[in-house]
């Protein structure tokens, strides 16, 4: 792909986030978005050598609109200033859809890569059903975040959103509190686009979803909570 001319048409949307400049420069668009969806499709192949569930991910549906849902925003400018894509076994890349864990990424107009993996805000019956199987699973939980591959390139887990207090129904002096706290049980990370280096792009982000393996399986094995988990 060319990361250069990416970079630069995110750039000029940027500063020209209207529909006449980017009716204007569609053609540039459709070349970029054909360019990326090859990406997503090699990014797949990959991750399917250690994550054999995504094989049958349909790359065009990994991808995200660059239209902006508008409706309940403040802010109008019609068009997101990224490329992005997330990729699941079923397609359904949105936790709001009941997607389950998401190998995810972008490139934004600073050309920046964000990359990262898990669940970020699932919807209200799936985050209790997480926030269980931690309490049911204790052991295992502890040990993802113990994991060195995943704490050498995320951290941790991110905090975005986090509860100040122990959500209702959990103890507070439970040794996980602060991970039952979480909206979302996502690791995320971003560095800068060597935009010199095409080639190198799958192979970074394939690496760093490895890494996150660990706790996109964690969350695969959660219970669905209207048939495991009692009300």
């Amino acid at each position: 792909m060319h990361l250069r001319d990416l970079k630069q048409y995110l750039s000029e949307l940027t500063d020209n986030n209207a529909r006449p400049w980017f009716v204007m420069n569609k053609p540039r668009y459709d070349i970029l978005r054909e360019e990326f969806l090859e990406v997503v499709t090699d990014l797949i192949r990959q991750i399917t050598l250690f994550d054999k569930q995504v094989a049958a991910c349909n790359p065009k549906k990994a991808l995200f609109r660059i239209n902006r849902d508008i409706r309940f925003s403040n802010n109008k400018t019609p068009y997101k200033t990224r490329f992005s894509a997330g990729i699941t076994p079923n397609d359904l890349r949105r936790p709001s859809a009941g997607g389950g864990p998401t190998w995810y990424f972008q490139i934004d107009a600073n050309g920046i890569l964000g990359m990262g993996a898990g669940e970020y805000l699932p919807p209200a019956p799936r985050l209790k059903a997480i926030r269980q199987h931690v309490l049911n699973d204790a052991t295992g939980f502890a040990k993802i975040l113990k994991n060195k591959a995943l704490r050498a390139t995320y951290g941790g887990l991110t905090e975005e959103d986090k509860l100040q207090r122990p959500p209702k129904g959990f103890d507070p002096d439970h040794p996980h509190i602060e991970a039952l706290k979480l909206k979302s049980f996502f690791v995320w990370t971003e560095v800068e686009l060597d935009i010199n280096a095409p080639d190198k792009l799958v192979p970074q982000l394939a690496q760093a979803f490895k890494d996150a393996l660990p706790l996109v399986l964690w969350l695969r094995g959660v219970p669905d909570i209207e048939t495991d988990i009692p009300e």
